[in-house]
């Protein structure tokens, strides 16, 4: 395409390119941080390192990644700038790499110095390897053309890589590997399974014993893919009480892309929890594949699932059986008091009559005498 341009006028294009690259590239890392990776952060005035998806007329677009559909066997071509965005002219690796999930679920690509053996293996650059070397000076650009060939036997669903950009740094003991990378998903047509799964679900409770209503509960859960679709999800946490009564606020949230065979780990918190002695938090995920495409939006069904937990509010236990201590000794004090007036009150009447009867025989005999 480009040959069939007037010499003149593609070097005005790949000028205005050059500019318009180097200046988006400079900001792109700050203001879309999500559609680069990179191992280390570049030195200030030392080394950058950019990259930027290209249309088919080689000026940079607004793709945050790329993005193909293809059948098995067929191949894609596309176009990446790579920028020097540094003081010094560089040695520059770029490559096609595998992408995976961290235990954390954070968004990865192989180290540079790994052979990838998924998408990244299907990518050719203009030497017709998955990488190329070249230098470029301080400010400059270059449009590379890559091919991504979908092998014959690629299995359905997507498959998810990066074309990165790498340049070694000498470092004092070590070299550093400055990288930024665009990802790449393509989704392989066939029979799409998309499924994400609560592989576990735990909870504990976190509170001081003397503050029963100032808690916090502790979720941990693990989210599998067990499909060959990445999703990402919405997530909402509800926790209740006896008699499904809520015991908070229901709190939102979300699950970044995992990629198809990749699980991952997170931990929630739900602050301002009563110790209501039983609690059942539950979470319910809304799966979706994170895409601007409608062609590949689809319908995933939900996942929940729950726990229980037992929230003992030793405050309160120890407050109830104080004051329950106290109504006992109290009733008891007064049982006794109450006994011990029933008995005085025997006692005087017993003495009482004791006297009467004494004054009555003194009388009587006194009657009898006159």
């Amino acid at each position: 395409m480009l040959n069939s341009i007037p010499r003149s006028r593609r070097r005005i294009q790949h000028a205005l390119g050059a500019l318009v690259v180097l200046l988006a590239l400079v900001v792109a890392p700050i203001a879309a941080p999500t559609t680069a990776h990179a191992d280390d952060a570049p030195s200030p005035g030392d080394v950058g390192v950019a990259t930027r998806p290209a249309g088919p007329d080689g000026t940079p677009d607004d793709r945050t990644r790329f993005s193909y559909t293809a059948d098995p066997g067929q191949s894609v071509t596309d176009q990446v700038y790579v920028g020097n965005t540094g003081t010094e002219r560089q040695d520059f690796t770029v490559l096609a790499t595998d992408a995976f999930n961290g235990a954390d679920g954070a968004f990865n690509l192989l180290a540079t110095a790994d052979s990838p053996t998924g998408i990244g293996s299907w990518v050719t650059f203009e030497n017709g390897q998955n990488r190329i070397q070249f230098s470029l000076d301080p400010q400059e650009v270059r449009l590379l053309t890559f091919t991504v060939a979908f092998p014959a036997d690629a299995t359905p669903g997507d498959h998810v890589g990066g074309i990165a950009a790498s340049v070694l740094q000498e470092g004092e003991t070590v070299k550093v590997d400055r990288r930024v990378a665009t990802a790449i998903f393509a989704r392989v047509s066939g029979d799409l399974q998309p499924r994400l799964t609560l592989a576990s679900y735990e909870a504990t409770y976190q509170g001081d014993w003397w503050n029963p209503f100032g808690g916090t509960l502790k979720i941990l859960y693990t989210v599998d893919n067990p499909g060959n679709v990445a999703l990402a999800s919405n997530n909402t946490t509800h926790v209740a009480t006896w008699f499904g009564i809520p015991a908070t606020g229901d709190a939102g949230g979300s699950t970044p892309i995992l990629l198809p065979g990749s699980s991952a780990t997170y931990e929630v918190d739900i602050p301002g929890v009563a110790q209501w002695g039983y609690l059942s938090p539950s979470m319910s995920m809304q799966p979706f594949v994170d895409t601007t495409d409608a062609s590949q939006v689809l319908s995933v069904t939900p996942v929940t699932r729950d726990t229980v937990v037992i929230a003992i509010p030793w405050a309160l236990l120890i407050l109830a059986a104080l004051i329950a201590g106290v109504v006992w000794f109290v009733r008891a004090r007064r049982r006794r008091d109450e006994a011990r007036a029933a008995e005085w009150i025997a006692y005087t009447q017993a003495e009482a009559a004791a006297a009467a009867e004494q004054k009555l025989r003194v009388d009587a005999g006194s009657a009898t005498d006159s």
